[in-house]
């Protein structure tokens, strides 16, 4: 008679396969979960940083000059240098006529890790400029 037992003799090293596949599923799951997280966090640095540098640039006492350097300085205490190496500040006028310095910056998005091809984000930051000039 080949019934249970035989069946269980079958069925012997079946879990080490079934391990291994779901095991390889839950981690490239749980890498995937982590880079979305890591690219999330380098796109909300960015925003930040450059939100940072216009507000710093549209002082009463300073320029685009001083936005770029702030947000440099912000880009590389938080980040690689690669990120910061791509900005550029501007005073510019709104539809409404209002001066704002608007800076922008582009770095490269990470794919895996910090490293990654050659895909790129650009975020823009603007502030009101305390001196309203007449245009």
């Amino acid at each position: 008679m080949a019934g249970p037992l035989f069946a269980a003799r079958r069925e012997a090293g079946s879990a080490v396969a079934e391990f291994v596949m779901v095991a390889g599923l839950v981690l490239l799951l749980g890498v995937g979960v982590f880079q979305l997280g890591l690219a999330l966090h380098v796109r909300n640095t960015l925003i930040m940083s450059a939100s940072e540098g216009a507000r710093w640039g549209a002082r009463a006492d300073a320029g685009p000059a001083q936005a770029v350097e702030r947000t440099k300085a912000i880009l590389v205490d938080s980040l690689p240098t690669a990120y910061g190496e791509n900005v550029s500040a501007t005073r510019e006028r709104t539809n409404a006529g209002v001066a704002v310095i608007a800076v922008s910056v582009t770095a490269p998005m990470p794919v895996i890790g910090l490293l990654g091809p050659a895909g790129s984000i650009t975020v823009t930051g603007r502030a009101f400029d305390e001196q309203q000039v007449a245009p």
